[in-house]
């Protein structure tokens, strides 16, 4: 199901005429394990298209298209896109480069001399930006071009999009990967802290708590980069829980800030969209070990892992639900591109039903809706101590990461 927005601007306007040329589609930011479904998607859809004929994969993105650094889709069997859908990470390569004027003009030149009708952007918000300025300088040199961003992030973090591909599976490796970490607490017990993907949005460190199933299953403690982290309240919680419990996990997002919204820890590096660089190690993590046994004390068993890049490309933990929205979200794009009465747009995914009939629709939203801009957690997704997720939460996650396993334990009583 898919419908446009109301909303317009730039190249969108225009009633929907035929545009027969080439197309070029790239990916770009941060690979995720289903990002390769959404373009074979993209370009399962393109074969059928009688206004696209030749299909350019441009290698690293824009840097690719400026550089005419091409693969050529038609030469690809079905046999190779099918084993690439399957398969994380970007087969096309990714990049962060942010375009300038400059870098525009030139990417005209190139479509100019290919006959380029058609570009489709996948990736997050940054990738929305470069899409929209890609459109806004076409508009200005009067260069008809049909323009689509196709969403992708593990921080499920765009704006006007109930969820993205890529945050399902991530969630999924995330829910995983703390089910066995408490397991592991629970034989031998202590304080572990996870430091888990998440610059300003929380959703992938909340999905921590979903393979949780007994009441004193971690983690215990969960904090986001929507609330103040507090050094002294934290110790505070994670003694309760070791005075309670006997042991403690914590999940924690890799962005979390103190009250004047400066991160606890960041790295000197900044990429060109103006990221500050926070995961690629344990820093974080080994600080608040430091802290909790200066407030705990040293004897203990303190223990820390940071998850980094570990989360984004993880074979064989794609959830199915992401994989299928995933696929169909770039065949959308390229039908709203060939037929739809908007030039250039995002495409996003709402959900629609039930609680209990979860669903999507695909639906086409203006590139400055979504450009730059950052969803976070809502407020009803996050406990009042703002050390944990709501059952709201776990009602939203859920259907997005698949069945997950159950864990068994032995139920006998001690004699």
């Amino acid at each position: 199901m898919v419908s446009d927005s109301q909303e317009s601007s730039g190249q969108g306007a225009a009633a929907a005429t035929p545009l027969t040329g080439n197309a070029i589609i790239a990916q770009s930011g941060g690979p995720t394990a289903v990002i390769n479904q959404t373009l074979v998607g993209a370009v399962k859809e393109m074969v059928k298209s009688k206004e696209i004929k030749a299909m350019y994969g441009a290698l690293h993105g824009i840097e690719g298209a400026i550089n005419e650094d091409f693969i050529d889709f038609r030469a690809e069997s079905p046999r190779t896109l099918a084993q690439v859908a399957k398969t994380p990470s970007s087969a096309l390569g990714s990049t962060r480069m942010k375009p300038t004027a400059e870098d525009c003009h030139r990417l005209f030149e190139v479509c100019q001399k290919r006959d380029v009708r058609y570009f489709f952007y996948i990736g997050g918000n940054d990738s929305a930006e470069t899409a929209h300025i890609i459109a806004t300088e076409a508009e200005d040199a009067d260069y008809e071009m049909r323009i689509y961003h196709i969403p992708k992030t593990i921080d499920n973090d765009l704006l006007e999009n109930d969820h993205t591909p890529g945050y399902g599976s991530a969630a999924r490796f995330v829910a995983l990967a703390l089910m066995g970490d408490q397991l592991d607490n629970r034989s031998i017990p202590g304080v572990k802290v996870d430091v888990i993907m998440g610059r300003h949005a929380g959703f992938l460190t909340a999905a921590s708590v979903l393979g949780q199933q007994r009441s004193d299953d971690g983690p215990h403690l969960v904090y986001l980069p929507e609330r103040p982290f507090k050094p002294d309240q934290f110790c505070r919680d994670v003694q309760q829980v070791v005075d309670e419990l006997g042991r403690c996990v914590v999940a924690v997002s890799e962005g979390i800030c103190d009250e004047k919204g400066e991160p606890i820890y960041k790295s000197g590096e900044v990429d060109e969209h103006g990221n500050v660089q926070l995961s690629g190690s344990g820093a974080l993590g080994d600080m608040l070990v430091n802290m909790l046994q200066t407030h705990l004390g040293e004897n203990g068993r303190y223990r820390t892992d940071t998850f980094g890049y570990l989360q984004r490309s993880f074979p064989d933990i794609m959830s199915k639900p992401d994989s299928d929205e995933a696929n169909q979200v770039g065949r959308e794009a390229v039908i709203a591109a060939t037929t739809g009465e908007h030039h250039t747009g995002s495409m996003t995914i709402k959900r629609v039903g039930t609680a209990r009939t979860y669903a999507v629709s695909y639906e086409r939203e203006p590139l400055e809706k979504i450009a730059g801009g950052t969803r976070t957690v809502p407020d009803e997704f996050i406990n009042a101590e703002g050390n944990g997720v709501t059952e709201a939460f776990r009602d939203y996650a859920l259907p997005l990461v698949g069945k997950l396993p159950r864990a068994g334990w032995l139920k006998a009583k001690r004699i």
